[in-house]
């Protein structure tokens, strides 16, 4: 058997050549001008629902003057692993700067968000270790937890009976980590946290909550998931992203001292990938900057997302459980999706469609995301939009 045979058969593959054919695909297109709350394809003019740059920090001067700078101080790149030549005081001041703006011992930057997960999990999880996992947990995590040498349990979606019978199942003689989203990416919910802990601690599990989507948008000042729920002291360890927020590109996970330093010496995609650049880096200091010092777009990120989920809402719209700046439209069909898509885009509002397997057979859906530069006039076109296109495909 050839090894490529397999390509022909991948249904979802011959599916996406059918959309190409069709001029309705709707994956890797490319961003000729962005300004934020608004792109340019193909040299028309979309307002953007569906970035991550919650906070819209992306065009903030002061997050691109650091940047700028950083390259004029440090250059481009480290062109080392940070075990080697690739530690900059830029890192280790954006890891003090973490660890306290999260209200833990240390952190640790990773040069991608996936790494992270990747690099701590495996890490952590050994023979006779058992991973927990939430169904919905991003795609990292579940890599992760392949990649380690222990166990991976996962249970129902936010259903803290089935965690109860997962954690019971457990031998008292594993080491466990329970890890999940504090807001999920797709769907747009929150973890409930309270509970997770007490379960936790019931039946004695250490806590990891991915707030790749949580930073900047839920707590004080942006702190995330357990600082919302009041929970910083009882999760052991945050991870977290500096795509969305933080307007660049690595992650980093926060948590005890001798953790962090253990990771820090184990964790093979951190030992072996070259370190965030300067320009990185140095955009996340001043983003995490910003974050402290402009509270107000938080709140005005909220007024806009509350204001598009009610009217989303009132259109007929099923957007699930969301109560976050992610708002999801479920369609539920796969073509359907796809066509509803292409509507939105000719009349002017990019968002992105997430099919199988990226989400379970029959639940494909339409992913929107929210940012505190929107403005009102954008939110109130959008929703015209939305409501013609559900109108002409059938959707509401």
């Amino acid at each position: 058997m050839d090894l490529f045979d397999k390509i022909k058969k991948v249904e979802y593959l011959q599916e996406a050549r059918i959309a190409i054919d069709q001029g309705i695909y709707p994956f890797f297109l490319p961003l000729e001008e962005t300004e934020g709350t608004e792109v340019v394809i193909n040299g028309r003019r979309l307002i953007m629902l569906g970035s991550n740059n919650y906070l819209g920090l992306t065009t903030h001067p002061k997050v691109k003057e650091a940047a700028i700078k950083a390259i004029k101080e440090y250059g481009t790149s480290c062109t080392g692993s940070r075990f080697m030549n690739g530690t900059l005081k830029l890192h280790k001041k954006l890891e003090e700067k973490l660890a306290e703006f999260l209200h833990k011992e240390a952190a640790l930057v990773f040069s991608t968000g996936y790494q992270t997960n990747l690099g701590t999990i495996s890490a952590l999880i050994g023979k006779g270790d058992i991973a927990i996992t939430d169904k919905e947990d991003h795609a990292s995590i579940i890599d992760g937890c392949r990649l380690s040498q222990g166990e991976m349990k996962r249970f129902k979606h936010n259903d803290m009976e089935d965690l109860e019978k997962v954690l019971a199942s457990c031998s008292d003689n594993a080491g466990k980590l329970v890890i999940v989203d504090g807001v999920f990416s797709m769907a747009g919910d929150i973890a409930p946290l309270p509970e997770i802990v007490k379960l936790c601690e019931k039946y004695g599990a250490r806590l990891m909550v991915d707030d790749a989507h949580s930073i900047g948008v839920l707590g004080d000042h942006g702190r995330g998931t357990a600082n919302h729920f009041g929970l910083e002291d009882k999760v052991d360890i945050i991870m977290g992203t500096f795509s969305k927020s933080f307007a660049s590109l690595g992650g980093f996970i926060a948590g005890d001292e001798d953790v962090i330093f253990y990771i820090q010496h184990t964790a093979r995609s951190f030992i072996f990938s070259a370190s965030m650049s300067p320009a990185n880096t140095a955009a996340a200091l001043a983003a995490l900057e910003v974050m402290q010092e402009e509270p107000e777009r938080i709140d005005h990120l909220w007024k806009i997302a509350n204001r598009m989920r009610e009217g989303l809402k009132s259109l007929g719209f099923d957007i699930g459980n969301s109560c976050t700046p992610i708002i999801p439209i479920y369609i539920r069909d796969r073509w359907k999706t796809i066509y509803m898509w292409k509507e939105l885009f000719d009349l002017g509002v990019y968002c992105n469609p997430v099919l199988p397997p990226g989400v379970p057979p029959n639940q494909s859906l339409l992913r929107t995301s929210y940012m505190a530069t929107h403005t009102e006039e954008q939110i109130d076109r959008a929703l015209e939009i939305f409501e013609k296109a559900g109108k002409k495909v059938g959707i509401i």
